[in-house]
């Protein structure tokens, strides 16, 4: 009996893998149609016409919860895959032809962006003008996990970082500082101790931030203390505006309490000054596009971060 080899032939179109991709990761076809900018209904048709084309059901609709199939986790994990080659064979031809242009996307958190930012838009573009900057502002840890699954480019954190997911480089150090109101009963201190702020309110970012974490660890590990948290804000600037109005105290890297209104905002020494560290990342093992490369090369110029510390 002669056997009979049958082939499945896949014509899927790219457009259907990013939307099954961006429902997956909004978790609900609502909020993806929101987020890709196309309408509910065109979301749920192309998501069914790619079912039909693999000729499995990607997602389970019997629960409240929408969920992947066994084979939907097979299919999300492939896209993934498929997408981001289709993204280096670009760069890979862009490369080859040596044009360094392209869109790079830059995540940092809000304080490194009102800080760096600007002024490494402005450094790059001078010596780039035909790459462009996409700026993502997250907190940290987020950056992090963007950089993990490869949905932003280059990212700027506070470090340690895991070594084994990312290429880490150091990019820029520097003390921090407390903040308290010029009335404050420590604002004619020129330096302090961490155990002289044990009965102090705090001015914090949220627990996604890295320097929430590393406030509380400072406090803890030099102070003997639990700092007392008033306000918790993903904002630097409200940080700042509240010690301005003596609602608490806060401890900001020095490009940053470089900026405040002196007239309203002391700042002051600590004692041996604990060190924000922060680094540049990249996903490890990752294709680095000569765009991005070009950006790396850049950041890590010792003459440009000497200008960077300078010029805050």
């Amino acid at each position: 009996m002669n056997k009979v080899k049958i082939e499945r032939v896949f014509k899927v179109d790219f457009n259907e893998l990013k939307h099954f991709i961006a429902v997956v990761e909004h978790q609900g076809f609502s909020r993806a149609a929101a987020n890709i900018f196309i309408s509910q209904p065109t979301l749920s048709k192309s998501v069914k016409k790619l079912e039909e084309q693999l000729g499995v059901v990607l997602f389970e609709r019997s629960t409240r919860k929408l969920e992947l199939t066994d084979a939907g986790e097979i299919a999300y994990k492939q896209s993934l895959k498929i997408i981001d080659s289709t993204k280096e064979l670009q760069s890979s031809l862009e490369d080859f032809l040596k044009v360094p242009t392209g869109n790079i996307t830059f995540g940092v958190p809000p304080l490194i962006g009102a800080t760096f930012f600007p002024k490494i838009a402005k450094g790059f573009n001078e010596l780039n003008p035909k790459i462009t900057l996409e700026l993502i502002e997250p907190g940290a840890k987020k950056v992090e996990r963007l950089i993990e699954k490869r949905q932003i480019d280059v990212g700027i954190v506070v470090l340690p970082v895991d070594e084994t997911k990312f290429s880490v480089t150091p990019f820029i150090e520097e003390k921090f500082q407390l903040l308290v109101p010029t009335n404050h009963r420590l604002a004619e201190r020129e330096e302090i101790m961490f155990s002289s702020l044990r009965e102090e309110d705090f001015i914090l970012f949220t627990p996604e931030f890295s320097l929430h974490h590393l406030i509380i660890e400072l406090c803890e590990n030099r102070g003997g203390f639990y700092p007392k948290i008033a306000y918790k804000t993903s904002q630097w600037d409200v940080i700042t505006g509240l010690v301005a109005e003596g609602l608490g105290i806060s401890i900001l890297p020095k490009s940053a309490s470089d900026k405040v209104d002196k007239s309203l905002i002391k700042t002051i020494e600590i004692h041996s000054p604990p060190m924000w560290k922060l680094g540049i990342i990249t996903k490890k093992d990752r294709y680095l596009s000569l765009a991005v490369r070009s950006l790396l090369h850049f950041l890590q110029d010792e003459h440009y971060k000497s200008q960077l510390r300078l010029n805050q």
